[in-house]
């Protein structure tokens, strides 16, 4: 069904990871995520995640997150099914994250660590809706940190999830404002092209 944009629950996802090698060992060590309908925040969903290993030093000057603000954090095997529960029925809910593939190939690493059917959820990706709406000689790359700049958002990213979640929650309203009435469902959406 080609739902309206604003009756479809979003759910704007990210992860704080040890590394970048989903099924090579690296490790979630942190869930931001928001549900927006209709351009309002319904929810949040935050939490540390205690990962099996150690977390780089190189992460650590990255993300601030040390071993220690971890020992006493649930560990994926608690934390995934509660985000699921959360995000709702995959009928209704997408799932958006900026530079989707990253985030999204952590959580199917670790469904499949659970043995946990991944949700058929849709899937959107901020990068991609930046690059069909922001011409490139317009902006010098499309990284979260340059698109926040671009647009002046309240929130900039951090390189925490919640923070980075509501930076790209910012962006995502931003982005479908430049198309206004010329992107009205789902469909316009996961169709869209630059100059549409």
């Amino acid at each position: 069904m080609n739902r309206t944009l604003n009756t479809v629950p979003f759910v704007i996802v990210d992860l704080e990871t040890t590394g970048g090698a989903p099924f090579g060992g690296s490790e979630i060590t942190e869930f931001g995520a928001i549900k927006v309908c209709g351009g309002e925040v319904i929810s949040e969903f935050t939490t540390f995640v205690k990962p099996e290993g150690s977390v780089p030093v190189f992460i650590t000057e990255l993300t601030g997150i040390t071993d220690e603000m971890l020992l006493d954090a649930p560990d994926i095997y608690e934390v995934l099914p509660q985000f699921f529960e959360w995000c709702g029925s995959e009928a209704e809910t997408v799932l958006i994250a900026h530079n989707a593939p990253f985030d999204i190939s952590f959580l199917k690493a670790a469904a499949a660590k659970l043995e946990i059917p991944w949700p058929d959820f849709v899937i959107l990706d901020t990068v991609k809706i930046a690059r069909n709406t922001i011409p490139r000689d317009e902006i010098l790359n499309y990284k979260l940190s340059t698109l926040a700049q671009f647009f002046e958002t309240e929130v900039q990213p951090t390189h925490r999830a919640l923070d980075d979640a509501k930076t790209t929650v910012e962006l995502f309203h931003r982005l479908l404002g430049i198309h206004g009435k010329k992107v009205q469902t789902l469909k316009d959406l996961q169709t869209l092209k630059r100059g549409k």
